[in-house]
């Protein structure tokens, strides 16, 4: 545990809740000081003893406010207190469930972010270093803990650079087999996308999909949540649990981070991908379940497996298919098109509206390397949507990632000709000779397929080519139609 060096102001009435927010953020060095409503938090903060504030976490339900039945205002109050008190200290909300009308309340109202129940020890910890490290009061770049519902089909996942869409292809073929699936990528490039996709293209599309993200559960009730347990099977286990894997029998079970498991769970879930069988902790017998397992990791278990961390074993049972999902720097011409689309998908939400970008805030966002990946983008974009006054977002929405390139933190590659240019076709192999035309015209194809989200009636009509000598030229190259 890091010794404390920074200060949290809590606003909860919950001692429950209050002890386990003071246990997850001092494992990161932050001392927690406590208040019960606005009105003893704004005492506290400007009392002579009480300690330096580095921000403030409020819970949705204190006292005070009008919100309990769970009003998407709720804790709004409070929040425009602090924040008229102490315009520069960065204000968190919890909230009960994540809604997105929530979520625009909360910082219309002077929240800085905004997490939801039950509090995942990552997500607060990244939201509490991302409030306070230092860049700006405007906050675009920190992490909106809110997630959109967003399951896409492959042909309405945005994305054209050839690296991109060979990985939707192999994702999109494998969907239809049973095999197991390892999704890599770094956090925020849409992992979770991409395995919404491959269930939703699946033969167990129409059951169930669950999702359990490793890295957020305590390793000492991983077991309990994978497999299950028999009430009275260790202290605490008043009731009998149904794990994941049964909860997901004849369905999906996706493995978030499952790079993050202990060496104990990692035997358990190989006896499971290798027998099927599952057994409750405290059970005498097992039950047999049918899953198909996706996993995803922002390592590259590989380098675990070589380190010792991660079973070699497991991860062949794991990687039967691989999927490498870029990041966004590596297509950063992609922007414009995940930039609009998101959009479009925002103004869908309650207390939105629909707003358009313009080409100087698509070339400012071009030149910006996210190192968020898309997951930053959306929480860009999402932010910006939110304080828009206007009908279109410009250069000025974006005043902290404005900073950071003209501070030097720009993509490496950005394409000269703005951010209305194509999709970044390579025409140079790396010893400096040009590629085949084979190659290059296989990349021309994965471009408009991806341009015009798989129609491709539309793909061969701007091709210039029957929609037979495109089917035709797909087979020859072995190009898939969700590439």
């Amino acid at each position: 545990m890091a010794e404390p060096s920074r200060t949290l102001l809590l606003i909860d009435d919950e001692p429950a809740q209050g002890r386990l927010v003071s246990a997850i953020v001092a494992r990161a060095g932050w001392r927690t000081v406590r208040a019960r409503d606005a009105d003893e938090a704004i005492a506290l903060l400007g009392g002579a003893g009480t300690p330096a504030i580095d921000a403030a976490l409020i819970d949705r339900w204190a006292p005070g406010d009008s919100d309990a039945a769970g009003d998407a205002d709720g804790g709004g109050g409070d929040v425009a207190m602090l924040r008229a008190c102490h315009p520069t200290l960065p204000i968190l909300m919890i909230a009960a469930s994540p809604t997105v009308a929530g979520a625009v309340a909360a910082m219309r109202t002077g929240a800085t972010d905004f997490l939801v129940k039950p509090l995942a020890p990552d997500r607060l910890l990244a939201a509490l270093d991302a409030a306070t490290d230092g860049r700006g009061g405007t906050g675009e770049l920190r992490p909106l803990a809110e997630k959109l519902p967003q399951v896409l089909a492959f042909d309405e996942i945005v994305g054209s650079s050839s690296a991109f869409r060979s990985a939707l292809a192999i994702a999109a073929k494998a969907a239809r087999a049973r095999v197991s699936i390892l999704i890599e990528g770094e956090s925020g490039v849409g992992k979770e996308v991409v395995a919404q996709a491959i269930h939703a293209a699946s033969p167990r599309a129409r059951r169930p999909l669950v999702v359990v993200n490793c890295g957020g559960i305590p390793q000492n009730l991983i077991e309990s949540e994978l497999f299950g347990h028999e009430r009275g099977a260790f202290t605490g286990a008043f009731d009998r649990r149904i794990g994941r894997f049964e909860q997901a029998d004849t369905g999906t079970l996706f493995l978030d981070e499952v790079g993050e498991l202990s060496p104990d769970a990692q035997v358990r879930l190989l006896r499971v991908l290798q027998s099927g069988e599952v057994t409750p902790i405290g059970a005498r017998g097992h039950r047999i379940v049918d899953v198909r397992v996706i996993a995803a990791t922002n390592r590259t278990l590989l380098d675990e497996v070589a380190a010792g961390r991660f079973r070699e074993d497991l991860y062949y049972r794991l990687a039967v298919v691989s999927v490498a999902v870029p990041p966004l720097r590596t297509r950063i011409a992609d922007v414009p098109a995940l930039a609009r689309h998101m959009l479009a998908r925002i103004a869908d939400q309650p207390g939105l509206r629909g707003l358009g970008i313009t080409d100087a805030a698509l070339a400012l966002l071009m030149r910006y390397d996210w190192p968020g990946n898309v997951r930053q983008l959306h929480n860009a974009l999402f932010r910006a949507a939110i304080l828009c006054d206007g009908d279109a977002l410009t250069v000025a929405d974006f005043p902290q990632i404005a900073a950071a390139t003209s501070a030097g933190r720009s993509a490496p590659s950005a394409p000269p000709s703005g951010p209305l240019a194509g999709g970044g076709i390579t025409l140079y192999e790396p010893n400096g000779h040009m590629r085949p035309l084979d190659a290059i015209e296989a990349d021309v194809i994965r471009l408009a397929i991806g341009h015009y989200r798989g129609r491709m009636t539309e793909v061969a009509r701007r091709l210039g080519i029957g929609r037979s000598t495109l089917y035709r030229k797909l087979s020859e190259m072995g190009i898939d139609s969700a590439a």
